[in-house]
């Protein structure tokens, strides 16, 4: 069920597994497919509460961050002045936030890092804890200010 993907030296494991055990799989992992690939109640349910968090999140930083809200995902990749790096590592130091700089998460190409001036946020904590964090973000940002 599913599909593979990825680094060809990683996948050899892989697929010597596949080699000796064909192209049928078992039963049993037949059943859970089915069942993991009827249920969308979990996909509901996850897509209903990032919803919430983007809401929640981006009512706090909208006004302080040059951020949108994505098409798809859990991220949010604001814009941010200054170095990327500078402002994850003092916002860590100041407000105990863990955000990652967008030039450590793309590379360069043509002398241009598409991540630079960008921060990743992952708003897969809970609820309560993605609005505290966003308004710790905020106040470190009004205090630069």
């Amino acid at each position: 069920s599913g599909f593979v993907a990825g680094d060809a030296e990683i996948l050899k494991a892989f697929l010597l597994y596949r080699t000796y055990h064909g192209c049928a799989m078992p039963v049993q992992t037949q059943l859970a497919s089915i069942a993991a690939w009827n249920d969308e109640a979990h996909v509901r349910t996850n897509r209903d509460l990032y919803r919430e968090k983007f809401d929640a999140v981006l009512e706090i930083l909208g006004p302080v961050l040059d951020v949108q809200r994505p098409d798809g995902g859990f991220y949010l990749w604001p814009r941010v002045e200054g170095d990327d790096a500078d402002f994850c590592r003092d916002l860590f130091a100041e407000e105990q936030v863990t955000v990652v700089p967008g030039s450590y998460l793309s590379r360069e190409v043509d002398g241009f890092n598409p991540g630079a001036g960008r921060v990743r946020m992952a708003l897969v904590a809970p609820l309560a804890e993605c609005v505290e964090a966003a308004e710790r973000i905020r106040e470190f940002i009004l205090r630069r200010k």
